[in-house]
């Protein structure tokens, strides 16, 4: 597998706070990779840098080659842990408006899968449920053809049914050239899809490891050594 994402000596200082320490990663192609550490671990700051929304103090990212900026937008379908959408407009109008500002977007993919959910185009987002509205916003993101899709925290707060469709839209709908690295706390919930785990924990990488070697070496899941290593 070639390489997508690499971060070499990553630091990220705010102020006297350091929440990335000196990060060296290399991410593949073709995976899907959790991306787990308690409250305060670094996760959201990497996400933030990888998705130009953040600047690092020192080291370097890049995906694809490029440094997060211009070239990485098109690169990059990024799935934040807060709705971003305005609530007073329609779906189709959503929708439309990333037609408008990703030419990788698929509507016809995202219209099937709202026609699949039973969600009307026509309705405003604001009247959806709170697991309806997630969906809307996960379907939009798997529905650009991008190289790297990074989600953070996609299926928190939502009911079991929900989680496993979410779940299901990850595995079925993202390009198999590219990678999904994926932020949450339910491991459990999302173990059965993953490729590698990363662990960071007060801005350090601990672990970077597939979920084979991790049931290999260890004998237990990912989940059980989480809690361990954490002590949860």
């Amino acid at each position: 597998m070639s390489e997508l994402l690499r971060c070499e000596n990553l630091t990220k200082n705010y102020g006297r706070i350091t929440a990335l320490n000196n990060v060296s990663l290399v991410i593949p192609r073709g995976k899907i990779i959790g991306l787990l550490g308690p409250n305060g671990s670094g996760k959201t700051t990497l996400i933030k840098i990888l998705n130009g929304l953040l600047t690092p103090t020192e080291g370097s990212l890049t995906i694809d080659g490029f440094k997060p900026g211009v070239e990485t937008k098109s690169r990059v379908s990024y799935l934040p842990d807060s709705s971003y959408l305005n609530s007073w407009m329609t779906v189709e109008q959503i929708v439309n408006m990333f037609v408008d500002f990703y030419p990788d977007f698929r509507p016809e993919l995202a219209y099937k899968m709202l026609k699949n959910l039973d969600i009307d185009p026509s309705v405003k987002l604001k009247t959806l449920s709170k697991g309806n509205k997630e969906k809307v916003c996960l379907i939009l993101v798997m529905s650009r053809n991008a190289q790297l899709y990074v989600l953070d925290e996609p299926i928190a707060g939502v009911d079991p049914a929900t989680r496993d469709y979410i779940i299901s839209t990850i595995i079925n709908n993202y390009n198999p050239d590219a990678s999904v690295l994926l932020s949450t706390h339910l491991i459990s919930d999302i173990e059965q899809i993953l490729d590698e785990v990363i662990f960071i924990n007060k801005g350090v990488v601990e672990l970077h490891k597939t979920v084979d070697e991790i049931r290999e070496e260890n004998g237990m899941s990912v989940d059980e050594l989480f809690r361990e290593v954490f002590r949860w």
